[in-house]
């Protein structure tokens, strides 16, 4: 069979039921209710599938890594000590002079000290930087 003869053959069946259609309305309508009603049978895993999904995209685009940084900001908090160098939320910078249970006294230059929450201050970007500049040249 060539293609010109599938078109026709096609064709010939479209006409068919369309006259059948227009001879009998009642029957189009009840097979367009039925073909509906597959149709919407067979959508319903397909956006499950799409939901799931794009749950599973946001998580590990958005969620993990947000819960990746918080870990390492509460490692930073637990393991401050005298003498680092950190950063507060308001952006002073200073080292570590005192730490206490919830506070610290950082000294921002020669007898200036300031006492901050441990839970306001950061690593200095400076020491982040050769910390990864001394891991790179291993």
């Amino acid at each position: 069979m060539n293609i010109l003869s599938i078109l026709l053959y096609a064709q010939d069946i479209v006409a068919n039921e369309a006259a059948q259609v227009i001879s009998n309305p009642a029957a189009g309508e009840a097979a367009q209710a039925a073909d509906a009603a597959t149709r919407q049978q067979g959508g319903g895993w397909t956006m499950w599938v799409m939901l799931i999904g794009l749950f599973a995209i946001m998580y590990f685009f958005m969620i993990r890594p947000q819960r990746k940084a918080q870990k390492e900001q509460q490692n930073f908090i637990n393991s401050l000590q005298k003498g680092m160098k950190v950063v507060t939320a308001g952006g002073i910078y200073g080292t570590i002079a005192e730490v206490r249970e919830n506070v610290l006294l950082i000294e921002i230059d020669k007898d200036v000290k300031i006492k901050v929450a441990k839970s306001s201050v950061q690593r200095d970007p400076a020491e982040v930087a050769s910390a990864q500049a001394a891991k790179s040249e291993k």
